[in-house]
């Protein structure tokens, strides 16, 4: 459940306080909700303890007292501008009882006049400075958190998909190999050359391999496009502060690379200028971001909502962590593909879009036979912009060591206005008494290729019980491919280990 607190929303941004580049003028223009933060920061401060956003706790007090000073400074400037009011009409009367002949004595009070309009000057930069650091403070704030979130670090199950795997959870050689193994011996998987290639964190699929993710891709866009949404392809280069305003920072709280900046030089340019004729560039994380993007600036009609899109795109991740079982082979890297939804909804509606999409992921995963567990994510785990998120866990043979075997393959996540009011995207209402609003939005995770690829490899592969017409014999292993692939895989039921590679 979404508390009442949550409709009210405009704060942005992981960690603002690390933001390296300059924002252009032709961002869209943010429209963070100050009062909210003011009237509320024990509320905002607690979020950003329970979110362990520890550096920005004391924020939401640091905007009340900008704000104090910034009113200060207001009171000041009407005082002086008053009292240039008053000289101007001294001077007229100075002026009418003389003729229209200025006498010598209204020197001092021309002087005085200049003075005040310096003083006011200084003061309106002296404004412009609290603005900008209320807009700076406010827009490092995470969301505020869903009253159905678990608090701190523990995940709560919700359910699972499918059934366990029916074989013994120690026995058979086969069942101890992971997906990077099975890949190579099946000749669908080629890590080392891409090593070569692209470094550390890249992949090459192969055969079989290769097919098997154009097929989980459309696999996932029928299921998707049966339940209405609409198919974009979207760009994999966004503007910075498109994905900085979607809650993506270059950098995480601990100071590591997140995402791609593409470098963009121009001789002689200073930083400022160059990035106002040329803005800086990313490569997106995940089409959330362009998705978001393609409303920016637009007002769009309560009676179209929700607008549900979703799309294939490549990704791009700095981040692949270090070696180990959490992120060997396919489970963590630089580069995929990765269907994504994404919706627009009028305000309070956002639960039911968010149920859909979960729905969706379940119907995908349970096609595909997958063994999954369904989890409310505490608020440790959420991204900047969330305000509640479940992930779904596949299960991982290769990883009984680390989580049970559980590994991370979806997620939904309610954003409410958040992404919305920094993108200027708003709603012409048609059943209040505002005229306008800012939309709510919902993303979700509809297929990630290469964990899914993972654990197709590791929980499909066994061995044949007969001899097959293409090859295989009684005895030899192969790869169960799920029968809602079939229509991509140009209808092959299962990959059979190659005799020579």
């Amino acid at each position: 459940m979404i508390p009442s607190a949550l409709r009210h929303l405009g704060t942005t941004s992981r960690v603002a306080a690390r933001r390296c580049y300059h924002r252009p003028s032709v961002a869209p223009k943010p429209s963070l909700n100050i009062k909210h933060i003011r009237e509320n920061p024990e509320l905002y401060s607690q979020t950003c303890l329970d979110r362990n956003y520890q550096h920005q706790k004391d924020f939401p007090h640091q905007i009340i007292e900008k704000f104090e000073e910034w009113k200060e400074l207001q009171r000041d400037a009407r005082t002086y501008r008053q009292r240039i009011k008053d000289i101007h009409k001294t001077l007229g009367a100075i002026k009418d009882a003389n003729n229209s002949v200025r006498p010598q004595n209204d020197t001092e009070l021309l002087q005085q006049a200049r003075q005040l309009k310096l003083k006011i000057a200084s003061i309106e930069l002296a404004e412009d400075g609290c603005n900008e650091r209320i807009d700076y403070l406010a827009s490092s704030l995470p969301n505020l958190t869903s009253e159905t979130t678990p608090i701190k670090s523990e995940p709560r199950l919700l359910g699972y998909i499918g059934h366990p795997p029916a074989h013994p959870a120690s026995t058979d050689d086969y069942r101890q190999r992971d997906h990077v193994r099975i890949g190579a011996e099946f000749d669908l998987l080629d890590f080392t050359s891409a090593g070569t290639t692209s470094g550390w964190g890249w992949y090459f699929l192969k055969n079989e391999g290769a097919l098997l993710e154009q097929a989980l891709i459309q696999y996932a866009i029928s299921v998707v496009r049966e339940h209405g949404f609409s198919i974009v392809s979207p760009p994999s280069v966004v503007y910075t502060h498109i994905a900085d305003a979607c809650g993506f920072q270059p950098r995480d709280q601990g100071g590591e690379q997140q995402t791609y900046a593409i470098a963009q030089k121009e001789e002689g340019a200073k930083t400022n200028e160059r990035q106002e004729r040329n803005p800086e560039k990313s490569l997106t994380g995940t089409a959330e971001i362009p998705f978001a993007g393609l409303k920016a600036n637009v007002t769009m009609s309560e009676t179209k909502l929700p607008l549900q899109i979703a799309g294939a795109s490549r990704c791009y991740r700095a981040e692949a962590g270090s070696r180990g079982t959490e992120t060997k082979g396919l489970y963590r890297v630089h580069e995929f593909t990765k269907v994504e939804m994404f919706a627009w909804t009028a305000r309070g509606k956002e639960q039911a879009v968010f149920d859909s999409m979960v729905a969706v992921q379940k119907e995908i995963l349970h096609g595909l036979g997958l063994y999954c567990r369904v989890l409310e994510m505490p608020s440790q785990d959420l991204g900047a912009s969330a305000v509640r998120k479940v992930d779904v866990e596949a299960f991982f043979p290769s990883r009984r060591s680390k989580n049970d075997g559980w590994g991370e393959v979806t997620s939904a996540s309610i954003c409410t206005d958040y992404q919305t009011r920094r993108l200027n995207t708003r709603v012409k209402s048609t059943s209040s008494a505002q005229k306008f609003d800012f939309p709510s939005t919902v993303n979700g995770t509809a297929l990630a290729v290469p964990r899914i690829l993972a654990a197709l490899l590791e929980n499909g592969l066994t061995t044949l019980k007969d001899d097959l017409e293409d090859g295989g014999r009684k005895g030899d292993e192969m790869i169960n491919i799920p029968q809602v692939l079939h229509p991509w895989m140009q209808g092959s039921e299962h990959i059979v280990k190659p005799r020579e590679i």
